[in-house]
């Protein structure tokens, strides 16, 4: 499992944290935790797509990892809180209009 953070919140919560008096070390991300899969079907879904996953054998990593977010609560009374389908959502939506310019 990962946690993802829309690049909108990143920088809100970078700007609050640049803003503020605080000094030391904060963590910035999301405690939405999903797994890869999900992800996949997240993204799958957003863009009307049908696809069929093809798991491998490899190398496993971390198997969890997302934000403690109690600290920046705490020093910036703010944390993220944005899904990630809806950050998803507008990613694609901005990718699907970048591609169009394009074409």
């Amino acid at each position: 499992t990962r946690s993802f953070l829309y690049i909108d919140e990143c920088i809100e919560g970078i700007r609050r944290l640049m803003d503020s008096e605080f000094t030391g070390p904060v963590n910035i991300g999301s405690d939405e935790m999903v797994t890869i899969n999900q992800l996949v079907d997240y993204a799958s879904e957003i863009a009307g797509k049908t696809l069929v996953k093809n798991h491998i054998e490899g190398p496993l990593g971390v198997a969890g990892r997302n934000s403690d977010n109690d600290l920046i609560q705490e020093k910036l009374n703010w944390a993220p809180t944005q899904q990630l389908k809806v950050g998803l959502r507008k990613t694609y939506k901005w990718i699907e209009e970048q591609v169009k310019v394009t074409a």
